[in-house]
């Protein structure tokens, strides 16, 4: 069993790796070889016993943190099913979800639109109340999906005071992050207050050795009492031994040295890099298969050292060039 921490200054008690739903709830996603991990047959009930069996590796694994959204297909169905098909009351784990993004696939794995953007109060009313329906007493932290300083949610008033009166009734409110402007959306979060408190009690960001750039603000913020949470330590798939990118050769290379010294695989390498920040409260696993996830749980094994952060260090990218590549990476 992983021993538990606390998240911030949330109250919450997480472990320090968890599970996003965001490639098992919806049969299109934009990690690498997705298509080749859920196979031919898509069809919500095979999908569902597939995300339960994940889920349940999660859980043999000593994972209690488990991170879902309205936009991700059916993720927070297949999870709550699950919950209740194991016995998990309440409590037992800690359950995040998000609103902003409405999922328009249609169940396709070909859609030409997949999601939806808005951060509208409207969207928020609509889709707290969806989750809560979903998730009932589970929803534990509930989080803006992807905000940005470009799409003005963090200087919404009527956004931010439904946000706070969530707050004021106990729920954990927070936000994720995207794109290169990551670091300066977390500071502008951390200056939202409502009734002299601060609104967000958590941030979820993308840090990995790619991307590395929002690390200084997820320090700060971290300092300042809010939990953080890390996405996409393995850059969907970018970073594991199953990236065949030919201009990611060198990198791929270097990881697999390291990798050896240390005596695990590419991508519990790659999570442990996350795990080694002292900010860092959970880091999420994306898997979207049982044997991922137990090879994304040896990363709770790697000694993560001085000669890694090293040798390493270099494989970081303009923030800009890591979130252009990102943004071409099909969905399959």
């Amino acid at each position: 069993m992983m021993a538990k921490r606390p998240l911030g200054e949330t109250g919450l008690r997480v472990t320090p790796l968890g599970l996003g739903l965001a490639a098992l709830g919806r049969p299109g996603y934009m990690t690498l070889h997705h298509a080749d991990d859920l196979g031919s047959d898509r069809s919500v009930a095979t999908m569902r016993e597939h995300a339960h069996a994940v889920l349940d590796a999660a859980w043999e694994a000593g994972i209690r943190y488990f991170d879902t959204a309205r936009s991700y297909g059916r993720g927070e169905e297949f999870l709550a099913s699950w919950m209740e098909a194991r016995g998990i009351p309440p409590g037992a784990a800690v359950v995040g979800s998000k609103w902003g993004y409405t999922y328009t696939a249609g169940w396709r794995a070909d859609a030409e639109v997949h999601e939806v953007k808005e951060h509208s109060a409207t969207v928020l009313r609509r889709q707290y109340d969806e989750s809560r329906a979903i998730l009932g007493g589970r929803l534990d932290l509930y989080q803006i999906h992807s905000a940005t300083l470009e799409t003005g949610v963090l200087d919404d008033p009527e956004v931010v005071d439904i946000l706070a009166r969530h707050r004021d009734a106990g729920l954990c409110v927070g936000l994720s992050v995207t794109g290169p402007r990551q670091a300066d959306t977390v500071r502008r979060a951390l200056e939202v207050e409502r009734g002299g408190r601060k609104v967000f009690g958590a941030v979820q960001a993308t840090w990995n050795l790619l991307e590395p750039s929002a690390g200084e603000a997820l320090r700060e913020a971290r300092e300042a009492g809010m939990g953080v949470i890390v996405k996409e330590a393995l850059a969907n798939g970018r970073l594991t031994g199953r990236n065949r990118d030919p201009a990611y050769a060198a990198k791929l290379a270097r990881l697999r040295e390291e990798a050896e010294r240390l005596g695990t695989t590419v991508d519990a390498l790659a999570l442990a890099a996350a795990l080694a920040r002292p900010w860092a409260d959970v880091v999420l696993s994306g898997a979207a298969t049982a044997g991922h996830l137990r090879s994304n749980a040896g990363a709770l094994a790697v000694r993560w050292d001085g000669e890694a952060e090293e040798k390493l260090a270099g494989l970081a990218e303009a923030p800009e060039t890591f979130w252009s590549e990102r943004g071409r990476l099909p969905w399959t």
